[in-house]
């Protein structure tokens, strides 16, 4: 019934395993790819025929996380996964980003992917293996696709590369401080195509190891794909490239010129302005026959690369007119908004961010329900692009694919220079509104979240910048690099790399390219430029740090405490009584966790004082020998009860009450009195033993035993 064909290599301290052929079979291709025991499904699909007028290609990637793979049942009221989170969203970018630029130039049929986690062993991450999984599919489907690519994480720790370090190691770096890296890489047999990475300040030549490290690790996969594919590939679709040369050559005589003196303009809108112009003059000088050609857009769009790139590569001149490896103006402003904690305007050339910093306490900390259990995260950077920042108008909604990936990347970037928190007991959250764009908004958020944390008084390591950069490569291997990429040199380039980092070394790097791979001698003048780059941007943003560092008044203030663990359940209370009467009283938030540690927060200082000391009092154990302030409880025959240490209470035996004999302790003491009295021990039974006739009543003073005249 099943025509099964199944292939498995040790890959690392895993085996990795592709089998097709017995589920999904009506799918054009169905990989389920294992690695140890974490197991995803991709199934590719794709329409025979381009849709009528279609002119870019419609790739879609899902990836979706099934909670029963880690034998979970999803949280909430419906108890079903519903919208895609975080992960599952910049895991399906992860798999788009290497596999666009291969499917054939000028394919344009619609094309889904969608890779199901089948299952979860909390050792492997998925993302790797849905990323294997989806090249494998697409290779057997008959797409006309130019991989297969395969992918792989590297970790680093004491100056070792480890291949698919695990789960438990790849979380919460920041805490971890042996794993410096979590970096994934995807390519083909010859080239990268694609990096993303979270690193901890590793130098430019760590980085590439890294990456060429992970390049040398994907080939036996490579292979395995193949291997795979030689058994159960199906016929390749037939698909031709249009040849829309005539077309061209026509576009380019009608408007070159035209193209040119508009790509001369260096203020983006203007430019926009002539290239559009110089689009509907070709169009008014082309036949209607050439009007209705599918491939207009195509040789209009080719035309533009063209003149872009021909003047970049032969000339070194770039549209704004600046050199490869400069940086455009920038200015920084930080304490932009009166009330917020901390804020910062930042602007580089036509990109601008409004970068604002908020700190909260424990109760703000972002819970996240993941396939390898719950966690918390203190450290949150949302990213929003609204369409004025590029001069459009447009449907404002929920955070896109787009928005969600550059938030992350710019919180990959940024997390490597937090404060433990330990250290810095606030939850941060950082938000970047894009309020211009032309080129590296994500960056431009980067540098701003790190002069907006500065502002709040986030005691950051050190500043972090990023710098996006770009690649013309031309068909004889001539190739510009290009520092700080305006939006125009991004969409008709070949490479989008952005480097973030400090002056010690990178934090984050993600690269995507449009062509098929790019060399290490590329990539390290690429990190080589990256670097100048940033070290620039760094020196910029110096320049506005004077004034930053202030705690904001508006920001609560948390301190914390440690108590023994077996003191917690005595701070909560039966059903949390004590802790709410400690937060009514003193007006403070007071937050405790399992391991003991109490947050208190309030932006009043008294409020919090009044908050430890009521906790102080409960977990304290009261010192023989030290006077405390107490209240009499009970007055009975022989003493009296106060209570003098939290809820402890203590006996004053008749004795000493005073320095003379009492008919009754009620002579001098009643219920509710407040007393000065001295811990002088502990009897037999553990009983408290207090006195009171040593102590000035007035002062609270130890009177100082007469000394005896000789």
């Amino acid at each position: 019934m099943f025509n099964e064909v199944k292939k498995t290599i040790q890959w690392g301290e895993e085996e990795l395993t592709l089998e097709s052929g017995k589920v999904a079979r009506q799918a054009d291709g169905t990989v389920i790819a294992t690695l140890g025991e974490t197991s995803v499904m991709a199934n590719v699909t794709y329409a025979r025929q381009q849709k009528p007028g279609q002119d870019f290609f419609p790739l879609t990637v899902h990836y979706q996380e099934k909670y029963y793979a880690a034998g979970k049942v999803p949280g909430g009221f419906f108890k079903r996964e519903a919208r895609p989170t975080e992960k599952e969203t910049l895991t399906a970018r992860l798999i788009d980003r290497p596999i666009r630029p291969l499917f054939a130039p000028g394919f344009k049929n619609e094309v889904l992917v969608m890779c199901t986690v089948l299952s979860h062993d909390l050792v492997n991450d998925p993302d790797v293996v849905a990323m294997i999984a989806a090249s494998a599919a697409l290779t057997i489907s008959g797409v006309p696709f130019m991989g297969p690519i395969a992918c792989a994480r590297v970790g680093y720790e004491d100056g070792e590369y480890i291949l698919n370090p695990t789960v438990d190691d790849m979380h919460k770096l920041r805490e971890n401080p042996d794993q410096r890296l979590d970096l994934v890489v995807a390519g083909t047999k010859d080239a990268v195509m694609m990096v993303e990475s979270e690193a901890y300040e590793l130098t430019e030549d760590e980085m590439l190891g890294a990456v060429s490290f992970a390049h040398e690790q994907i080939q036996p996969v490579i292979d395995l794909i193949i291997d795979l594919a030689e058994e159960c590939a199906k016929e390749p679709f037939d698909f031709q490239a249009p040849d829309y040369s005539d077309l061209f050559e026509a576009v380019k005589a009608a408007g070159e010129t035209a193209m040119k003196e508009a790509y001369a303009i260096t203020d983006k809108q203007e430019r926009v302005a002539a290239v559009a112009a110089a689009k509907e003059a070709i169009k008014e000088s082309l036949t209607e026959e050439q009007l209705e050609d599918a491939n207009l857009s195509a040789a209009l769009k080719k035309l533009e690369s063209t003149v872009l790139r021909g003047t970049v590569v032969k000339e070194g001149k770039r549209i704004d007119g600046r050199a490869l490896d400069e940086v455009r103006p920038i200015e920084c402003e930080t304490g932009f908004l009166p009330r917020t904690h901390g804020s910062a305007l930042f602007t580089r050339g036509e990109t601008q961010g409004l970068v604002v910093t908020t700190l909260g306490t424990g109760d703000d900390e972002q819970m996240i329900d993941a396939l390898t259990g719950t966690y918390k995260s203190n450290f949150l950077l949302h990213y929003n692009f609204p369409p004025y920042s590029v001069g459009e108008v447009g449907r404002v909604g929920s955070p896109g694919r787009r928005e969600i990936g550059h938030g992350k990347l710019a919180w990959r970037a940024l997390q490597a220079v937090l404060p433990a928190a330990t250290d810095f007991p606030y939850t941060i959250r950082v938000v970047s509104e894009i309020t211009e764009s032309n080129g590296s908004s994500s960056m431009a958020s980067v540098c701003g979240g790190s002069l907006s944390m500065m502002d709040a008084g986030v005691p950051l390591k050190s500043a972090v910048a990023g710098v996006a950069m770009g690649l013309v490569l031309e068909d004889d291997g001539e190739f510009a690099i290009l520092t700080d990429i305006l939006g125009d040199e991004d969409h008709l380039g070949d490479m989008d790399f952005k480097v973030a980092g400090t002056e010690k070394g990178i934090t984050s790097l993600q690269m995507d390219i449009k062509v098929q791979g790019i060399t290490p001698e590329i990539m390290k003048k690429a990190l080589a430029q990256a670097k100048q780059g940033r070290l620039h941007i760094l020196g910029e943003m110096n320049k506005s740090l004077s004034g930053a560092g202030e705690f904001s008044a508006h920001a609560p203030r948390i301190e914390t405490m440690q108590v023994p663990t077996d003191k917690i359940r005595e701070v909560i209370g039966s059903g949390g009584k004590v802790i709410r009467e400690i937060v009514e009283v003193s007006g403070a938030k007071v937050d405790i966790n399992d391991d003991g540690i109490i947050k208190i927060a309030s932006p009043n200082g008294d409020a919090i004082k009044k908050a430890y000391d009521m906790i102080h009092s409960i977990v304290a154990e009261p010192e023989e020998g030290v006077i405390y302030k107490g209240t009499v409880v009970k007055v009975v025959d022989f003493g009296a009860f106060v209570n003098f240490f939290g809820k402890r209470d203590g006996l004053v035996h008749v004795s000493q009450i005073e320095n003379r004999r009492l008919n009754h302790p009620s002579d001098v003491l009643k219920e509710g009195q407040e007393v000065y009295v001295k811990l002088l021990g502990f009897d037999d039974r553990g009983k408290v033993r207090l006195a009171m006739k040593m102590v000035d009543q007035e002062t609270g003073e130890e009177i100082a035993p007469e000394t005896k005249e000789g």
